[in-house]
């Protein structure tokens, strides 16, 4: 008896592990997973790129940074990440973007980045008002007068331009979108930790297209 006892737990232990490798090998359905851009967009050639876009404003960008960060941390070496804050032909989150890039500029990003998630949707503050949005900053302890500068700035205003470019070349439709090389955005399947399992099968995608281990 114990004997076949044995050699049952052998067999549903096979069987398994089988199951495992199925469900890991699951192969992506184009529209379904993600959709393709064509033409690709320039992208990193010395790794592979991977972007986000949000905004500001968005509730579920809001619910998705912490998972992501926690994500990001855990990159291979041969992968990159940036964000870029989505902007749509009406120009309603411009502030939100231009309000990225200024912190950016200033090396106040990895300061600010959580806490103008956490202003706009805990504190409930209107950071797209401009006035609403300086007073803050600057009671978070951002220099004032360089703030003002920074956000005018040619070099602000033109990485603005160039997320504006990029928000329409990618073909959105909404946020948070991850886009893996330039070459596929990955699809929202209304859970978050599919979504980067998701992102993680792209990337082994460009991966062996590219020929690299």
């Amino acid at each position: 008896m114990k004997a076949w006892r044995g050699i049952l737990a052998a067999i549903l232990a096979t069987l398994g592990l089988f199951a495992a490798v199925g469900a890991g090998a699951a192969e992506l359905k184009e529209g379904l997973d993600f959709r393709v851009i064509n033409p690709p967009l320039t992208a990193d050639k010395n790794k592979i790129e991977v972007t986000e876009f949000f905004w500001y404003g968005c509730p579920h960008c809001f619910d998705f940074e912490p998972v992501l960060a926690a994500w990001v941390k855990k990159l291979p070496a041969d992968v990159s990440f940036r964000r870029v804050p989505a902007i749509f032909p009406n120009n309603k989150w411009m502030p939100g973007a231009r309000l990225y890039y200024t912190l950016e500029a200033m090396n106040q990003l990895e300061k600010m980045h959580s806490e103008v998630f956490a202003g706009t949707h805990v504190e409930r503050l209107r950071l797209d008002d401009e006035k609403i949005m300086f007073e803050w900053v600057v009671k978070k302890g951002v220099d004032a007068k360089k703030f003002s500068e920074t956000w005018s700035s040619f070099g602000v205003q033109t990485r603005v331009q160039q997320a504006r470019d990029l928000t329409t070349a990618a073909g959105l439709t909404g946020v948070p979108a991850v886009m893996v090389h330039g070459r596929y955005l990955a699809l929202t399947p209304g859970d978050y930790d599919q979504l980067l399992a998701n992102i993680d099968q792209l990337i082994a995608r460009v991966r062996a297209e590219a020929g690299r281990k």
